[in-house]
């Protein structure tokens, strides 16, 4: 079985191109959907967000997530101390996971942070969505009820797509210009021709 890392800048798509996976039959794990369920269930994660942040971060017992929102898109070193509390849980949650499908010829593991957190390095191939950050900032602001000084505050956190285009195995363009399935049904073949081995 491959791992196959998925990744992308905020607003590239990443939601858009696992559901076409998914209706391929592949099992996708979406690590920062797991982190936020972590972030509310897992005790270990909870007492160490608690005392971290404190009792002012939290409403009846969950994290404030806006709150938390806030203060790490604007310190650094407060967002690699929160992923550094949360990351290592998703991590041993996909393990898990990949084991339970240990059966398919590939599963993917979807991550924002996927390049910028090392991860990537773990996986056999990584696909990188890749679209043009004035187009991906409108597709957030629009999401999220937010300005696009807000986004683009945020994207400083992730790193340009011009840093990891050279460690993606794969690169799918979602300006809106060419269709995705395509690209993902080419991607999926090749992946599936090379499940016995690394590709």
């Amino acid at each position: 079985m491959l791992i196959v890392g998925l990744t992308g800048g905020m607003g590239s798509g990443k939601s858009l191109i696992s559901s076409v996976f998914k209706i391929l039959g592949v099992p996708v794990f979406d690590a920062d959907q797991e982190a936020r369920i972590l972030t509310e269930t897992d005790p270990v994660i909870k007492n160490q967000l608690l005392q971290w942040l404190g009792p002012e971060y939290f409403s009846d017992g969950m994290l404030v997530r806006p709150k938390v929102a806030g203060m790490v898109f604007h310190d650094k070193e407060a967002l690699n101390r929160l992923n550094g509390i949360v990351h290592p849980r998703v991590r041993d949650r996909f393990t898990t996971w990949s084991e339970y499908h240990r059966d398919k010829p590939y599963v993917i593991h979807e991550a924002a942070i996927l390049f910028e957190s090392g991860f990537y390095r773990t996986m056999d191939t990584n696909i990188l969505i890749v679209c043009p950050e004035e187009i991906r900032v409108q597709r957030v602001a629009r999401r999220d009820g937010t300005n696009e000084d807000q986004v683009r505050a945020r994207l400083k956190n992730q790193l340009p797509d011009e840093q990891k285009i050279p460690l993606a195995g794969f690169i799918i363009k979602n300006d809106g210009k060419e269709p995705v399935v395509p690209a993902v049904l080419n991607i999926h073949t090749q992946l599936l021709k090379n499940s016995n081995g690394k590709v």
